[in-house]
């Protein structure tokens, strides 16, 4: 089978996409900082059962457009993105996978069109309905303005902590990892221990070499304005989606998280889960494994995403 690459127009910018295999459509959205590319294996693991794996760039990352306004970067304009990729593949549905951001807006998009996105399989980030308050409006009357690392990632500034691709990739899959020593390790309210620290030495085995070399020559080529506009643009989508209020998704799901990544502190408890995804298939909490899941556990991920995809969305 052989990796295609090309750009399409979509929703008014370009999106750079590469795809893998035949037969029904199953779309993969990263998240941060990342590119197509963090999906390798599980493309292979469906393309290998009859699938056509198809996964952008981002808007803002990779070789897709990278606007510069950030509230052109909520899940209103990346769901735009994903159904007019769609339409100009000449898809009437797919499932959808996402990581992290892409998590977040692949929930989105199922949310928004359930006729498009009939399936969704989501890691490190799960889908809760949108509630009366923002986490950031959660944060500040909790006293963490000083401390929530979304507050600093939205800061004009934070392009340049993280301009240093060639320190900060390896430094965010090391310390938001299993991987990295328990009491070091990533944590989202504590600012020593935030998630662009150098990486202490080489990186763990699960960090294949072609992925690493092609994300961090990316970075540096786009740099991370376009990447960091997806958190500048987290607080206006919030104040957007109040039609949404309380909104379950409904399509067959499936959820993924590392007992070990940071982000669980954010959370509720997994077993509210179903409370907004009346169509959860199943969930799984997976030891030593932190926030990058598709990587960490590669092997568990494919399985899985496989076996959910033959039950809802056969081949």
């Amino acid at each position: 089978m052989e990796l295609k690459d090309y750009q399409i127009t979509s929703n008014g910018i370009s999106l750079h996409v590469t795809e893998l295999g035949d037969g029904p459509a199953v779309l993969f959205c990263h998240g941060f900082p990342d590119t197509a590319y963090t999906w390798r294996r599980q493309m292979n693991a469906v393309a290998s059962s009859g699938y056509r794996a198809i996964a952008p760039d981002m808007r803002g990352y990779g070789r897709s457009s990278a606007p510069s306004d950030p509230a052109v970067y909520t899940p209103l304009h990346t769901a735009g993105d994903l159904v007019g990729l769609l339409d100009a593949l000449k898809i009437p549905s797919a499932a959808i996978v996402g990581h992290d951001w892409g998590a977040t807006h692949a929930w989105n998009a199922a949310m928004m069109r359930p006729d498009r996105f009939k399936a969704v399989f989501c890691l490190a980030v799960p889908y809760f309905p949108r509630g009366d308050v923002s986490v950031f409006e959660r944060m500040r009357t909790t006293g963490h303005e000083n401390d929530f690392y979304m507050f600093e990632q939205i800061k004009p500034e934070a392009d340049q902590v993280w301009a240093d691709a060639a320190i900060t990739i390896p430094g965010i899959l090391y310390w938001a990892s299993g991987s990295a020593p328990v009491d070091q390790r990533w944590n989202p309210l504590d600012p020593a221990r935030s998630l662009h620290r150098p990486a202490p030495g080489p990186l763990p085995s699960w960090v294949e070499p072609d992925y690493l070399a092609h994300n961090v020559a990316e970075f540096q080529r786009t740099g991370f304005h376009g990447a960091l506009n997806y958190y500048r643009a987290a607080e206006l989508y919030f104040d957007l989606s109040a039609a949404w209020k309380g909104t379950k998704i409904t399509q067959p799901s499936f959820y993924i998280s590392g007992k070990a990544d940071g982000l669980g502190a954010l959370y509720p408890p997994a077993e509210k889960l179903r409370d907004g995804l009346p169509g959860l298939v199943g969930s799984l909490e997976l030891d030593n494994v932190g926030h990058w899941i598709q990587h960490e556990a590669s092997a568990e991920v494919s399985q899985q995403l496989v076996k959910f995809l033959r039950t809802v969305h056969p081949a």
